[in-house]
């Protein structure tokens, strides 16, 4: 039998749907293994792999299958995601807080299904594979809390909390939140937060829809929308790590968006840091603001004839 037909059954065995024992899904086993056609289960090893340059490598260069590189999400959405759910996998495991759409983000086999895993064609699978069915409840608790652990606390004006995926871009826009709008919006209303993981995490869809504003185009949307009812003015902010500042083509695709909305807006790019802030200095449109997480009491006010407000 070879190795690709045993992983399928190691799958099934575990009790992995039947759109998880498939060719793909045994290739993924294997490679996130270490396990090549010569191989025996109890040499397998635990080595984190990115999706296309380790596990589509391993299936490319052990297995002579190859895919082609749009099927990188499929072994992301339909493989890798199941495994980690059923306790297959590990996401991240050698940097938890990196953000769901990291270019480093990687996958491991988990300690306890690799244990399992290595008993494989010998007498102990059996109780190996019944012990790991009795504990993956567990270590599905532990897993979550861990994960839960790593979670950013975001607190609403309303004294309420939720919780954002963790990684750079969201540590500021929760400081957009808490320090930003405290000092240039006071009294603003939040309409509008993405989270990494979660696109449209809190929508104020009443209040944008009052404005003018579109709301089933909430991907247009820039990462924060702040409305402040006191001077009409609609902040509109884009939280600058992965993604870009407020360019020149970005109004137009704003305004454009917004054309029904007669609240005066006010553009802002939002970065962590000064380092950021200068990698993005050639492409900031002017009229527009620049906020930096590591200085908040400061505004930079791109052309410098007028101080913060709609133009």
């Amino acid at each position: 039998m070879s190795k690709i037909e045993e992983a399928r059954i190691i799958l099934q065995e575990f009790g992995l749907p039947k759109a998880q024992q498939n060719e793909m899904a045994a290739l993924t086993l294997l490679a996130l293994c270490g396990i090549t056609e010569a191989d025996k289960w109890s040499s397998a090893k635990r080595k984190s792999l990115q999706v296309t340059k380790g596990i589509m490598q391993f299936m490319t260069d052990q297995y002579k299958k190859s895919y082609a590189p749009n099927t990188r999400e499929t072994v992301r959405r339909q493989v890798l995601h199941q495994f980690v759910q059923a306790r297959i996998a590990d996401y991240n495991p050698d940097d938890v807080t990196l953000p769901v759409n990291s270019p480093r983000a990687h996958y491991a086999i988990s300690q306890a299904a690799l244990k399992v895993i290595k008993t494989y064609g010998t007498k102990k699978w059996h109780d190996a594979l019944t012990q790991f069915k009795e504990e993956v409840g567990e270590l599905t608790k532990k897993y979550v809390k861990d994960r839960d652990m790593q979670m950013i606390p975001l607190q609403l004006p309303d004294g309420s909390v939720i919780k954002l995926s963790p990684g750079k871009h969201n540590k500021v826009q929760v400081a957009i939140v808490n320090q930003f709008a405290s000092r240039f919006a006071p009294g603003g209303l939040l309409l509008y937060l993405g989270d990494t993981a979660k696109k449209d995490l809190i929508t104020e869809t009443k209040k944008l829809s009052e404005l003018g504003i579109p709301i089933n185009q909430h991907s247009k949307l820039p990462d924060v929308v702040i409305f402040d009812p006191q001077r009409n003015w609609l902040f509109l902010i884009e939280a600058v790590t992965s993604h870009g500042p407020i360019t020149p083509k970005r109004i137009v695709e704003l305004e454009d968006l917004l054309k029904n909305c007669h609240a005066g807006k006010i553009y802002v790019s939002a970065f962590p840091d000064f380092a950021e802030f200068k990698r993005h200095t050639n492409d900031l449109a002017w009229e527009t603001e620049v906020w930096i997480m590591e200085h908040p009491t400061h505004m930079i006010h791109f052309n410098g004839d007028k101080f913060l407000g709609p133009r």
